[in-house]
């Protein structure tokens, strides 16, 4: 079994150390309190075709339309911050772009290593059951809570500020602060929060994530994961977002179609994998409605984690764009494989890291943040290309579109065969 000394990063100001049960009495999650609260619930449209055009209703006499966004996500994680609910004010974290060709943004965030829960962290499965005496989100008290998310019963996007949880509705989405935020607006999407759901991928919780990020209708708003292994914490389902003004440099990495899923199911996916970036990853983009792109990185989530293949997942451009970075750094960190001056940095490469955000934890490897740091940091996360493939024919199996991506790349083939030998040119008849 590959164990590595673990440090979790504190997520709720009930993240004690150890595991001995904090009780009731603190208007916390757990069965005890959330099926009797009163809580803000926002319901969201499930057709939307187009977010940007969703305003929402608020249910109060008097009250003005408000954006998802920037009144309701961003008002509310405002208002947490002026209770002091947080560890430390991230809007002070110093922030630079690295010189290079990638842009990668470096940031300053010492307040994130400050208080840390030694754990022991089993890194050789992605698969782990959830285990109630460990820190979990029911143990969160509700002032960190911003708000429900469920899906509108009368297709009507609307914000009721006092909402009681009834018993239809006690296996709640939350969206909660993340008390040691690595961004504005860091949040986590906590999904059927009393089911107590381990970290695993599942088609109608990466649904909830989508529906999300589309909400918002901001592309500088985006929405992660991580699976076990691949540096999420807390063993508890759960999706990661903020907001930062600027593209992340994955998003500017350009891109090569493996294959457009429809040309055969309808479905319009468009499956592509990254070039010229330090991590392999695929990009999937399209699709008829939200759901087939939903269920076609899903049904590839589940296969990598049913395979115990780590892995993270940025959901970009407001749910229109997603990329899946299966990964191995933790692998190979256990085996002892990982260079002693990259992990002297205490930089665990998860989704953000991997897509350009370098959350840095000493000033000293702040100053001296470098293009050549971030390529090399990223090199231990990527699978080999042999290694990769295996995966990309794996998951176009799983989508059933390997024979369809085999056509498409023996066409490519070709295409390039003749490009690189065009045929004799015949000779002009001339006119007696």
């Amino acid at each position: 079994m590959l164990t590595i000394k673990r440090v979790a990063t504190v997520v709720s100001n009930y993240q004690e150390d150890g595991s001995e049960s904090l009780g009731c009495g603190r208007n916390c999650l757990g069965h005890c309190c959330l099926p009797v609260s009163k809580l803000p619930l926002y319901t969201f449209k499930k057709g939307v075709k187009d977010s940007t055009e969703a305003g929402i209703e608020i249910s109060s006499e008097g009250q003005p339309p408000a954006a998802f966004l920037n009144n309701l996500l961003l008002g509310q994680w405002e208002d947490r911050m002026s209770r002091g609910l947080f560890r430390y004010d991230v809007t002070l974290c110093e922030t630079k772009i690295i010189p290079g060709n990638y842009g990668f943004i470096a940031q300053l965030n010492e307040g994130r290593h400050m208080k840390k829960r030694p754990t022991e962290f089993q890194v050789d499965r992605v698969l782990q059951p959830f285990d109630e005496n460990k820190f979990n989100f029911t143990k969160i008290g509700q002032e960190e809570v911003l708000f429900r998310f469920e899906q509108s019963k009368d297709n009507n996007a609307q914000y009721f500020p006092v909402s009681p949880v009834t018993a239809d509705s006690s296996s709640s989405n939350v969206v909660a602060i993340n008390v040691s935020p690595i961004e504005y607006g860091h949040v986590l999407l906590i999904p059927h929060v009393l089911e107590c759901l381990p970290q695993r991928i599942d088609h109608g919780s990466f649904l909830l994530a989508l529906h999300m990020a589309k909400e918002a209708a901001d592309p500088f708003f985006r929405v992660g994961y991580n699976s076990l292994g691949a540096f999420a914490t807390i063993n508890h389902l759960h999706f990661q977002a903020y907001y930062l003004m600027t593209p992340f440099p994955v998003e500017k990495a350009p891109t090569q179609r493996i294959i457009r899923r429809g040309k055969l199911t309808n479905y319009g996916v468009m499956i592509s994998k990254l070039l010229n970036y330090p991590v392999q990853g695929f990009v999937f983009e399209g699709g008829n409605s939200l759901q087939d792109l939903s269920d076609a990185v899903a049904n590839s989530c589940i296969f990598l984690q049913n395979n115990n293949i780590p892995f993270n997942v940025l959901i970009s451009d407001s749910g229109g764009r997603i990329f899946l970075f299966p990964q191995c750094f933790a692998e190979k960190q256990a085996l002892g494989e990982v260079r002693k001056e990259l992990l002297e940095t205490l930089v665990n490469p998860a989704v953000w890291e991997i897509s350009g955000h370098m959350v840095l934890k000493r000033r000293e490897d702040y100053e001296n943040a470098s293009e050549e740091y971030a390529l090399r940091l990223l090199a231990e996360v990527s699978l080999s290309e042999e290694r990769f493939q295996q995966v990309k024919d794996y998951v176009l199996e799983t989508t059933g579109l390997k024979q369809e991506a085999d056509m498409m790349e023996e066409i490519n083939e070709r295409n390039e065969e003749d490009f690189n030998n065009p045929p004799t040119p015949r000779a002009t008849p001339t006119l007696a």
